[in-house]
């Protein structure tokens, strides 16, 4: 992993982290490919590659008046 995906992975997981603390989501950890993030919504599991979950988890976190 380069180091540009290897930033954008623990950016992604500092939100999620943020995210869960909130109770926004109900749990997150790395997909099984490299490129993909898994978060879990309400239970269910959705596996986004790691520029979307960003995106995804930013706009939840707006939404929610947190950032």
């Amino acid at each position: 992993m380069n180091g540009t995906k290897a930033a954008l992975r623990d950016e992604v997981r500092q939100l999620a982290e943020e995210a869960f603390h909130h109770k926004l989501i109900s749990g997150y950890g790395d997909g099984a490919d490299s490129d993909e993030f898994q978060i879990l919504i309400e239970g269910k599991p959705r596996h986004l590659p790691l520029d979307q979950a960003r995106s995804f988890l930013n706009e939840l976190l707006l939404s929610s008046s947190i950032r």
